[in-house]
């Protein structure tokens, strides 16, 4: 792949030197070895990637686009329509009432002129996904690439926890590593699990508490929630899985959820969600096992002081 920056045109001066004139009794040069002759190195001609309906493509680095494309404003990707002053110094349309219609350059009136040659030049190009280093390999239009990038399955993931708004981003191996040193949760290994949970004063719920435990298995992670919140104006207790990697993945994968006491049982079977998917996204659907607090009291042995459940789970794999 060849790589093109756009920029200033380079001249080039060519270095001039005198001719000096050779003397008469001057002996006459070595013949030339023809095979000390190093030939000059071919500039190779600048080429474009070939499209399908006979269209050309140029590929260039990230890093130029960023600077020829780049609002001075917001900082961000410029899209048509894309303003220009006078001068030709270019900003996005979003942020010419920002600056009072003035350029925030050389100050001059920006008017109602759009640089229609670097859109097309916008149009024109192919650029690697911002998630290339992570493993990303797609090649993609300028004006489809932030779209696939909200979608890109290298994008990093965000912290599960829903203790808090944690901002740690990252893969699934550094996510293991955060939740465990940061959150201090317990990593449990294999298929089926029993989660104890215990709470005082279940009269009064508060909004929200939770448990969070990690599971490995089918060489996959995999995150127990336990929530208690209030719907509406009573309280309930929710149970959920939510699988450490994609939609995709997590499909591939069913979990069962089941609470009792007193001879009666309450059962769940369902799809984990992918941390994708926001905590509080899968609660307020009721993708879950869903417990009234009443009922919940009545499992844990009717105690009204204590509140004991007992969760026990399987996951197993589509085949």
């Amino acid at each position: 792949m060849t790589n093109f920056k756009l920029g200033k045109k380079q001249t080039f001066a060519s270095s001039s030197c005198d001719v000096q004139p050779t003397s008469m009794m001057e002996p006459p040069s070595s013949p030339m070895n023809l095979n000390s002759v190093k030939p000059k190195e071919q500039v190779q001609p600048q080429s474009a990637v070939n499209l399908p309906h006979g269209k050309s493509s140029f590929i260039l680095p990230n890093s130029d686009i960023d600077e020829l494309l780049e609002c001075p404003v917001c900082k961000n990707a410029m899209f048509p329509p894309i303003q220009q002053c006078p001068s030709g110094h270019t900003l996005c349309f979003s942020c010419k009432n920002k600056v009072n219609n003035k350029c925030p350059i050389c100050r001059k009136e920006i008017g109602h002129i759009r640089c229609l040659a670097l859109e097309k030049l916008a149009a024109s190009l192919h650029l690697c996904c911002s998630y290339h280093c992570l493993g990303c390999k797609e090649m993609l239009p300028y004006y489809s690439k932030l779209q696939h990038e909200t979608q890109c399955i290298y994008r990093p993931y965000t912290c599960p926890h829903p203790g808090s708004d944690c901002p740690f981003t990252g893969d699934i191996r550094e996510l293991l590593s955060h939740l465990r040193q940061c959150h201090k949760l317990d990593l449990q290994v294999g298929s089926t699990f029993h989660h104890r949970y215990v709470k005082q004063d279940p009269r009064s719920v508060d909004n929200c508490s939770w448990t969070l435990t990690l599971f490995n298995c089918f060489d996959r992670y995999f995150c127990l929630h336990f929530e208690a919140f209030v719907l509406g104006c009573e309280p309930v207790y929710m149970a959920f899985i939510r699988f450490l990697g994609e939609e995709s993945e997590a499909r591939k994968f069913n979990y069962c959820l089941e609470v009792g006491g007193h001879g009666r049982k309450m059962k769940w079977q369902g799809v984990p969600r992918s941390i994708r998917t926001h905590h509080r996204v899968v609660r307020d659907s009721h993708d879950g096992l869903l417990l009234h607090r009443n009922l919940a009291i009545y499992f844990s042995g009717g105690d009204q002081k204590v509140l004991k459940l007992r969760v026990s789970g399987r996951i197993w794999k589509e085949t």
